[in-house]
């Protein structure tokens, strides 16, 4: 199963309904598996949250600027989804410490400086997994205690890890596919 990456330089915000099936191919262009990475503000009413214990605690996102991966994936469940969700929140982390920043995880939650630094959220379409990972950039307007990567490190750092992150995201798909299909059944 083939995945495309994609970076856009377009500034775009989220507001949660762009977590829809086919949103990045109307988007984008880009048809089948993909995961794309865009700047942009976030707000997201409670109207549009996906995960329900904050939706029925009233709650909503927000943040001057993020970074956003938006991910579709074709022909694979929802726990898979979520484990391609860990996965992506885990390297993410590993790159941030791997440039000198005190990144803690708590399950698909990142945080710095005793801020919450991400929100993520995996669901599934009818024909879909859907998955958003925002990272802040800028955490202002946050209703929550949250801390960002701007000012802990410089604009061409931050831009060298999105693509970075993709890039691994990418060679880790890759692998895994090449490793489901390279093994002798046992009968």
């Amino acid at each position: 199963m083939s995945l495309t990456v994609f970076r856009s330089s377009e500034s775009m915000p989220y507001t949660g309904p762009e977590l829809r099936p086919h949103f990045i191919l109307s988007r984008f262009g880009i048809e089948g598996s993909a995961i794309v990475a865009f700047r942009g503000p976030c707000r997201v009413e409670t109207a549009h949250l996906v995960d329900w214990e904050d939706r029925l605690a009233a709650d909503h996102i927000a943040a001057k600027e993020m970074v956003h991966f938006l991910g579709e994936f074709f022909g694979i469940t929802l726990r898979e989804g979520v484990w391609i969700q860990r996965h992506l929140v885990l390297e993410a982390a590993a790159r941030l410490r791997a440039l000198g920043l005190e990144v803690s995880r708590d399950g698909d939650d990142l945080f710095l400086a005793g801020g919450k630094l991400s929100v993520s959220i995996v669901t599934a379409s009818p024909v879909s997994v859907l998955l958003h990972l925002g990272i802040n950039l800028d955490a202002e307007g946050a209703p929550v205690r949250a801390a960002g990567l701007t000012g802990a490190l410089e604009a061409t750092v931050i831009e060298s890890w999105i693509d970075a992150l993709l890039d691994r995201f990418s060679k880790e798909w890759t692998s895994v596919n090449r490793a489901t299909v390279k093994v002798k059944p046992v009968i």
